[in-house]
């Protein structure tokens, strides 16, 4: 615990203007960001008296080693800066809120020639537009089922769309008329992508016009005895408005308008947000978040809205935005919702009429998240802590290690040997810390070595941050290490192998249980325990025991030592076979310096096959567009070398020749061993660990 006393800044240091702070833990890790119309007033308040701080603010600023801050010119560009670095560094103070799930968009990809309308989820695209969030994906496939009678948007993958373009026949939706078939050309892409845009307009609330539309039409069909076109129309009229019943109005006036609602106690919050257009509810999502500082309502809204609209720009920002309270000082948030829509925003408390009345839904909503989260929570916070009591106790842990790292070795057969490094803090999967590992300290088959070397390289990057060199010697090859290589002095980003953690867990026995507590000796760290996982019994090795730690079967601990342990398996085995997959996709135009993705589907889409391609002259290779001499030859060269020496043949019997280890021809007739008929076990066989 460090005393704020000895890294707070000089009097008269702290300049007097906007700007934004972070606070860094003694592994330079930030831990805290916020930003302030005055920098020198608001960072006196976190050097006061320790007894007169709030609890969390009093954990900070101890937990803290130093503080920095950046001066900017305005609170807007305060708010913005703040935003960025706060989804950068991911500070452990802050307020972040945590969505429980990924909420179904409706998307239609009109960044496409033929616009697709999907469900959509993760991260927006460019160039797409999306409706929602959805509650549900059936609702929105409802919705779209009804919607295609009027607007035959294609629905279908790429795959399905070019063999019905390959085959000149539709799928089933462009039979039953809820396709216009832009794939056998029923319509051109012009007019195909007129019809997309009607479906986008009317999602967008822009219903009237369409229902007037075709109550027209109906009416003419009708007058001009075309009654089965009538009919049609009649019900197309019926589906869209089924499928405006599905939201009703709740605002008038077409409004649009998104509304936040916050429940809170004392530690914990959970926010709401309806969104509305077009005077219908068109979506609904809610997040979570530990209150880890001091934090008003208004400051709560104001994170809300960060994390809400700070990826949005245009009409993804409503004009009206109606809060349970205002961020203090409003002025800055409303201006940059300004910016980010491009037109003015109306950031207020609804005080009377529907508008009222639908926020105390929202609040209601909020209410019931709040009470859910805290229901689902209280046991698995309960669960998690007895889990890491019982690590701590079968292992004579001084503390409950809320940081665990787990190691695991995969290869097959000694080839593309690699190791996954995974991390659970306080007892949850922390994904964004997961790294892997090449193995090329030596070649073959050998998990205790592969240990010692894992190990070695990832503590001695700690050693390294730790010292504060960020530097890496060229002969250790840090490009290896997957994502996330070398150390990025003075960042903060918790992303970096520079937070020790309190457990190192092995997938294995003794061997590797040795060899991990070996490379921890080396380099001269004794406060991180070491112990590993046996599949087999289950057994908990730890170092310099003969005899393992048993733990019952029916143990929190062990159930958590089990996850993480499966984790580091699955997290190590995925990246092997990504490897193997790799390797066997190579191509003899990998080698070719300077050789890029663009010119080598040039190439084979010149020759039409790598076969054709393998045996072209080098005049050939020319002749394609951005191939030059010295890279044709170049390719040539690499085909040589990559081509199979030619068998030896026995010109008496015809049968080919094979060398053995001593280089004497052998025939394959006359090869040791039998042939291994199909699902008989062999040992020759590859087996990935």
């Amino acid at each position: 615990m460090a005393d704020p006393s000895s890294y707070r800044p000089k009097p008269g240091q702290i300049p007097d203007s906007p700007g934004v702070y972070r606070f860094r833990d003694e592994h330079r890790r930030v831990i805290y960001v916020g930003k302030a119309k005055s920098l020198r007033q608001r960072l006196a308040n976190y050097f006061q008296d320790l007894a007169g701080l709030h609890p969390r603010t009093r954990t900070m600023v101890t937990t803290a080693a130093s503080v920095e801050w950046t001066v900017v010119s305005t609170e807007v560009e305060a708010l913005q800066l703040e935003y960025s670095w706060i989804k950068e560094y991911d500070p452990r103070f802050n307020v972040k809120y945590r969505d429980d799930k990924s909420y179904p968009y409706l998307a239609v990809t009109m960044n496409e020639e033929f616009p697709r309308v999907q469900v959509m989820r993760g991260h927006k695209k460019k160039g797409v537009r999306y409706f929602g969030p959805y509650g549900h994906a059936w609702a929105i496939r409802d919705t779209v089922d009804l919607l295609l009678r009027v607007f035959p948007v294609r629905t279908c993958s790429a795959g399905v769309f070019k063999n019905a373009a390959r085959t000149g026949r539709p799928c089933l939706l462009g039979y039953i008329g809820k396709c216009s078939a832009p794939c056998v050309e029923r319509v051109s892409a012009e007019e195909h992508r007129e019809l997309a845009e009607e479906f986008c307009d009317f999602m967008a609330g822009r219903t009237g016009t369409y229902l007037r539309r075709l109550e027209k039409q109906m009416t003419e069909a009708a007058e001009d005895l075309e009654y089965e076109r009538a009919g049609r129309l009649r019900d197309d009229i019926e589906a869209l408005k089924k499928a405006m019943e599905k939201s009703a109005v709740v605002l008038a006036d077409a409004t649009d308008a998104d509304l936040i609602a916050v429940a809170e106690d004392e530690l914990e919050a959970a926010v709401q947000i309806f969104h509305v257009r077009g005077g219908r509810v068109r979506g609904q999502r809610g997040w979570v978040t530990d209150k880890v500082e001091e934090v008003t309502t208004g400051a709560l809204v104001e994170h809300a809205l960060q994390q809400l609209y700070g990826e949005e720009k245009g009409d993804a920002v409503p004009k009206e935005v109606l809060v349970p309270a205002l961020p203090d000082p409003v002025e800055p948030v409303q201006e940059w919702l300004t910016e980010r829509r491009g037109s003015g925003v109306s950031l207020r408390i609804p005080q009377r009429g529907d508008k009222k009345a639908l926020m105390e839904t929202v609040q209601r909503n909020a209410l019931q998240a709040l009470g859910l989260h805290k229901t689902k929570r209280a046991s698995d916070l309960t669960t998690r802590s007895r889990a890491l009591e019982e690590i701590a106790e079968a292992l004579d842990l001084d503390s409950a290690p809320l940081r665990i790292e787990c190691y695991d070795i995969s290869h097959l057969q000694g080839d593309d040997v690699v190791a996954s490094m995974v991390v659970f803090e306080d007892g949850l999967q922390r994904k964004s810390e997961y790294r892997r590992f090449q193995i090329k300290g030596f070649e073959g088959q050998d998990d205790v070595r592969s240990m010692h070397e894992v190990i070695t390289r990832r503590f001695r990057r700690y050693l390294a941050e730790k010292e504060r060199t960020g530097e890496w010697a060229d002969d250790e090859n840090p490009d290896a290490d997957g994502p996330g290589n070398g150390l990025t002095e003075e960042d903060g980003r918790p992303k970096r192998f520079a937070y020790p953690p309190q457990l190192v867990v092995v997938d294995g026995g003794q061997p590797q249980v040795a060899a991990a507590k070996r490379a921890l000796d080396e380099l001269g760290i004794d406060d991180i325990a070491v112990c590993g996982l046996a599949k087999r019994l289950e057994e908990v090795w730890v170092p310099d025991e003969g005899d393992p730690v048993v733990l019952p079967r029916t143990s929190e601990g062990l159930y958590l030592l089990q996850r993480v342990r499966d984790e580091a398996h699955r997290f190590a085995i995925t990246y092997q076979r990504t490897k193997r997959a790799k390797r066997f996709r190579s191509s003899p135009l990998d080698d070719v310096p300077g050789l890029g993705e663009t010119r080598k589907q040039a190439l084979i889409k010149h020759f039409g096959s790598v076969k054709r391609l393998r045996s072209a002259t080098i005049d050939q290779i020319c002749e394609v567009p951005g191939i030059g001499r010295k890279t044709a030859e170049s390719i040539a060269a690499a085909f040589v070398r990559a081509a199979p020496a030619a068998p030896a043949v026995n010109t008496a019997t015809g049968e080919i020749m094979e060398d053995d280890e001593d280089g004497a021809p052998e025939t394959a007739a006359d090869a040791p061993g039998e042939p291994v008929p199909a699902g008989a076990p062999d040992e020759r066989r590859g087996q990935e660990t």
